[in-house]
């Protein structure tokens, strides 16, 4: 790969690591891009961000490949991971503590998989109050760690697969295919108060973005080796 290929566009596939933000992996293949060519200014931006605490595909664009990503965000997108059932949190995920705690006694195999059929097709989902989405020019994750409330509007997306892959309460592993703008920890939380439970997200992997894979993708480490390489 030379400095040209970059320049005029190149689409990078990186499984994302835990904890890290798609921009910390952005600006990490930007660094070394940079110093490898002795290049001073080159775009280098994602295709759709993943919360730190999900793992799996990210699209990285470079150079006028960079036109391009509003093509890739609008793509299909497919996730595994799972629900923990029994107990809510803020942010509907790990990045908060448990906040209120439901009985699971009742919640069978069958109720779970009957309980998916509410949710293929379209359906209205409010975001997370911890999100990035913007209100007032503020994001909301902004005003739910100062602990202010408000009021998100509901939004349409489009849920094409939704499929219980493994139970072990109070752990469930699933697996979703989506539309743009879907939030998995909103369906976490939304699938709970269907059990008349509760439900939070405690793993999350994008397995796919259209016709792209997570299985074709590098590790950061494999990129950067690669690139030293060459």
């Amino acid at each position: 790969m030379t400095e040209e290929n970059f320049k005029n566009g190149q689409v990078l596939l990186i499984d994302k690591p835990l904890n890290w933000t798609s921009f910390q992996v952005v600006n990490k293949l930007r660094w070394h891009i940079k110093q490898r060519f002795g290049i001073k200014k080159i775009k280098v931006g994602h295709a759709g961000t993943l919360d730190p605490l999900a793992t799996g595909l990210l699209i990285i664009c470079t150079g006028k490949q960079t036109k391009e990503i509003n093509i890739y965000q609008g793509q299909v997108k497919e996730y595994t991971g799972t629900f923990t059932i029994g107990a809510t949190t803020p942010s509907y995920d790990l990045e908060t503590e448990i906040d209120k705690t439901f009985s699971t006694e009742h919640i069978t195999e069958q109720l779970l998989q009957e309980t998916t059929k509410q949710f293929v097709g379209d359906i209205q989902q409010k975001p997370p109050i911890f999100s990035a989405i913007k209100k007032d020019g503020k994001r909301l994750y902004e005003l739910a760690r100062k602990g202010e409330t408000t009021e998100i509007k509901s939004r349409t997306v489009s849920i094409s697969e939704f499929e219980i892959t493994k139970v072990d309460l109070p752990k469930v592993d699933f697996r979703v295919i989506c539309s743009k703008g879907t939030y998995i920890r909103s369906l976490a939380f939304d699938f709970g108060e269907a059990l008349n439970s509760g439900a939070h997200l405690s793993v999350l992997r994008r397995t796919k973005i259209g016709d792209f894979s997570v299985e074709k993708a590098s590790l950061i480490e494999e990129f950067i080796e690669n690139l030293e390489v060459e």
